[in-house]
């Protein structure tokens, strides 16, 4: 029994040298936290250069602060949320505090509760509650050091929250060697070298003798002012090499000549004290009872802890601290693979096995010699446990674990897959591509090759909307058949989405629909999937006509569908509310979906559904809800760093006609949509492009446009598209492409018996007809459009009517539809179009001012502003909005302070009065 357990103590030099710079800014930091505000910082710079240091600085300056920390270890990488959990601990007594599904959320990834996997930003909203409300007792600092290290899932929540302190009391300081990706674009400070006379201080302060001024310009010169190596460097040379030079050793890296300095220091100690440093080097949570007890099974006695040389290497005390990182990577990385192997075994044999399961299995596997189908089980189930927990990248790396030590080849096969599988689903698409090609290398059976390239088709898919992933997914389905025909149905559809929404590929789409044209009916009534995968087949292999009746019944299935098919398969039906022209449909199931995605948390989710309702809303008129959309599905991307489309943007903007505004957006995305190979994205840049042209009134510019458009794959769009090249080529006199344009309405249209295609149609019609006809074919559109949604549609059937009225001379009539037109498109927001409409009418000799519909045009509120302010308007609580936005309610009770400010207001309820909406559109609330 190890009675008397010694203290080894880290010898430190507390200086810091030459950082006047940095402590400034640290101080300010902190002064500001105290003053109520928050901040966020990110030290970088190579080991040993003083991060540390500094971050214990603003710990020792932070008097009277509550001071939270956190530290990366590269051995626990793989477990999911460990450095968040170090971080929190001191915070969950607030956990009632927090709304349920944050509260939820954050319990279930501590598994202080069982539950369905969390989605991390539901997380990430829980820490910034817990953190926004600990502040409200007083000023909080969290420190978190070696972030090059932190676990994926900790690094994400780390990085959503520090991007989302405003007005909390909170600091949040990180030390890395290098930028992690989670941490990209956070204020940054690079901790560089000391100045030669600072490093020249620090060295004469630690020199056992007199440095030979050419050993001492040589140890400034190759350690660049790095305070570690001056400090650590000259302990490994005799007073012979200090004093003349003689014998100095070549220079190298300096990392690794710091490693090596420690590394004859630790090669100097007895056999039990190495020992003892190594099973503190593979303990990474660096309990000491653990160590200890690890120790005292390997028959390690406390002297060896008191051996000569320990002193300054690391620290045992509340918890087992190594003097540097690169302390405790010399210690592991010189011990050789069996006594790593022993460490770890007997660190297995001292973690209980119910407290800590996931711990327990690393250490086993840590302590393998070879396969062992035991070990593997006990990855594998903690990879399930990982994966409860949301944490996808930890599952994935337990998974791998589990398959390089499976016994069996089919049963590694089947276990790498499900790594890739969970790699994919975090985001990792190399470590997926890794894992697909071992489950590939080890596939026993056919079932197993199919699934491996059934992952490898959708890691191409989820890599880009391009040309690769069509043939690919369309294979998978096919050879999936045989084994899981509902497997293969689902991979039938995602092929087709694939080779329409993303690649645009007419040749893909057209063999992929005659494939699903080939399927059995499925067993029993069909499903709402089942539904939507004929409907588009028949759409491209038979037609509008043929289609048109499954079309309906997989609309109406999806109204009804329950809240599981509804989230699973809504990305694709939604599209065929619009090809039947269902204008009546358009918002109500993706605003149902919405709801049901923020009820489940699926915050990833949020922005493909956001777009599927924000282009419906543009499309009816409500430009400023269509706005807020649009601007929520981008705070969500910065959020989840989910990749997001542009279209509900590009479609306001062309809507909203600000040339200056609209057309350098509207060329970017075409150029980064075609740079990408994603079609749709290009086809979609490009109605809209037409869209502002027609606008514009610069109809040669709207026709080149609407004439790229059609050539896309993509049903949708070019549907959109073809009124837009009818009224462009008619302006411009190109009959055979206005009337070429319109035939191919009229089989989109005539099949399909409602308002919006009949209007439309009767419209385009108009366009292209002589005097006796037009006027009633107008008169038709007004009265079908009048009937729908779209009040964009119907402003522009009285315009084009009014246009047609001038023309022939009948002024008073023009000017009856020429004004409603200019009003409409006025209250819309419409700029181009009401001002095609105001020079219209001045041509009548009417006189017309210009005005804007902005209630505010003269207050310059954010864009955060903006959107926070519609949301109260809309009758959302500070908590609502914070939810909706990521943020906290502090934070959206300090932008409501400047909204007040600005607007001249002193309360919520009297938002509606100077930001009123427009009561002729209803749009369901997201």
């Amino acid at each position: 029994m190890l009675r008397h357990r010694p203290q080894l103590r880290l010898v430190a030099v507390d200086q810091l040298l030459g950082r006047d710079a940095e402590r400034a800014l640290l101080d300010q930091a902190i002064a500001a936290v105290r003053a109520g505000e928050s901040r966020v910082l990110v030290l970088l710079g190579e080991p040993g250069v003083g991060k540390s240091a500094l971050l214990g600085y603003a710990e020792r300056a932070a008097t009277g602060i509550r001071v939270l920390r956190a530290a990366g270890v590269e051995s626990e990488m793989e477990l999911a949320f460990a450095a968040l959990h170090q971080l929190c601990v001191p915070l969950l007594d607030g956990l009632p505090n927090l709304p349920e599904p944050q509260r939820e959320a954050l319990e279930t990834v501590f598994a202080l509760r069982a539950g369905p996997p969390p989605e991390r930003f539901l997380v990430g909203l829980a820490v910034l509650g817990l953190l926004s409300d600990a502040s409200e007792k007083g000023p909080v600092l969290c420190v978190v050091d070696d972030a090059q290290w932190l676990d994926r899932a900790s690094a994400q929540i780390l990085g959503f929250v520090a991007r989302r302190l405003l007005a909390e009391s909170v600091a949040l300081l990180f030390g890395s060697r290098e930028r992690p990706r989670d941490l990209i674009g956070l204020p940054e400070l690079e901790v560089a070298g000391l100045a030669e006379a600072d490093a020249r201080a620090l060295l004469e302060s630690v020199a056992r003798v007199r440095l030979d001024r050419h050993v001492r310009e040589r140890f400034l010169a190759e350690t660049r002012g790095n305070p570690l190596a001056l400090l650590e460097l000259p302990r490994g040379l005799s007073a012979t090499q200090l004093a003349g030079g003689f014998g100095l050793p070549h220079a190298g890296a300096l990392p690794n000549r710091i490693e090596q300095s420690f590394l004859a220091r630790i090669e100097a100690l007895p056999e039990q004290t190495r020992m003892l440093l190594l099973v503190a080097a593979a303990e990474p949570t660096g309990r000491p009872a653990l160590v200890w007890a690890a120790a005292e099974r390997l028959g390690i006695t406390p002297e060896a802890a008191l051996a000569a040389g320990t002193d300054g290497l690391l620290e045992f005390d509340t918890r087992v601290i190594f003097r540097h990182p690169l302390v405790r990577s010399a210690v592991y990385g010189s011990a050789g693979r069996r006594d790593r192997r022993t460490a770890h075994l007997a660190l297995a044999e001292v973690t209980d096995a119910e407290a800590d399961p996931d711990r327990r299995a690393w250490h086993l596997a840590s302590a393998a010699t070879g396969p062992d189908e035991e070990v593997a089980a006990e990855l594998e189930r903690s990879a399930g446990r990982a994966q409860a927990r949301g944490g996808l990248a930890a599952a994935a790396a337990f998974l791998q674990r589990s398959a390089v030590l499976s016994v069996d080849t089919a049963r590694r096969a089947d276990r790498a897959l499900a790594a890739a599988d969970a790699a994919l689903r975090a985001g990792d698409l190399d470590a997926a591509r890794q894992l697909a090609a071992l489950a590939d290398r080890n596939a026993r059976t056919e079932i197993q090759r199919v699934r491996a390239h059934l992952v490898h088709s959708h890691i191409t898919f989820a890599a880009g909307f391009d040309d690769a992933a069509p043939p690919m997914l369309l294979d998978a389905a096919r050879r999936l058949e045989p084994f899981d025909m509902d497997a293969a149905r689902e991979t039938y559809l995602i092929a087709w989405g694939s080779a329409s929404y993303g690649a645009a590929n007419r040749e893909s789409l057209v063999a992929i629909s005659e494939a699903i044209g080939r399927l059995p009916p499925p067993d029993g009534p069909p499903s709402v999937r089942d539904l939507v995968l004929e409907s588009y087949a028949l759409l491209v292999t038979a037609g509008r006509s043929a289609a048109l009746p499954v079309m309906r019944k997989a609309v109406r299935a999806l109204t009804d569908a329950p809240s599981q098919d509804l989230l699973k398969w809504s990305w694709a039906a939604n599209g065929l509310v619009a090809l039947a022209w269902e204008d009546g449909l358009m918002t109500g199931t993706p605003a149902r979906v919405l709801a049901e995605v923020r009820a489940a948390g699926a915050l990833a989710d949020l922005p493909v559904y956001l777009h599927a309702l924000g282009i419906p809303v543009s499309l009816s008129g409500d430009l400023d809800a269509a706005a807020e959309i649009a601007a929520e599905s981008e705070d969500v991307a910065a959020a989840t760093g989910v990749p997001m489309t542009q279209h509900t943007r590009l479609l306001l903007a062309a809507l909203r006609g600000r040339e200056a505004d609209a057309s350098p957006l509207l060329t970017a995305a075409i150029e980064e949509a075609g740079a990408g190979g994603q079609l749709a994205g290009v086809a979609t840049a490009q109605w809209a492009t037409a869209i502002l042209y027609n606008g514009l009134a610069d109809y040669e510019r709207a026709l080149s446009a609407a004439q790229a458009t059609i050539q896309s794959a993509n049903e949708l769009v070019c549907q959109w598209a073809l009124p837009e090249l009818v009224e462009a080529a008619a302006r411009t006199g190109n009959g055979t492409a206005a009337h070429g344009a319109l035939a191919e309405l009229a089989g989109t249209a005539e099949p399909c018996d409602t308002d919006w295609a009949q209007g439309i149609l009767s419209r385009c019609r108009a366009l292209l007809s002589d005097d006796g006809a037009a006027a009633d074919l107008y008169r038709e559109a007004i009265e079908r459009l009048g009937r729908t949604v779209l009040r964009p549609e119907l402003a522009r059937a009285h315009l084009l009517y009014g246009e047609w009225l001038r023309r022939d001379r009948r002024r008073v009539e023009a000017r009856t539809h020429l004004r409603t037109a200019y009003d409409m498109f006025t209250s819309i927001g419409m700029e181009a179009f009401a001002e095609r409409a105001r020079r219209e009418l001045l041509a009548t000799g009417e006189t017309v001012r210009k005005r804007r519909n902005d209630a505010a045009t003269d207050v310059r509120l954010t864009p955060q502003e903006q959107q926070i302010a519609l949301l109260v308007r809309d009758g959302l609580s500070n908590p609502e909005v914070a939810a909706r936005l990521f943020v906290s309610p502090r934070t959206v009770e300090w932008h409501l302070r400047q909204v007040f400010a600005k607007l001249g207001i002193s309360s919520r309820k009297q938002l509606p009065g100077v930001l009123p909406r427009d009561e002729s559109v209803s749009t369901p609330r997201a």
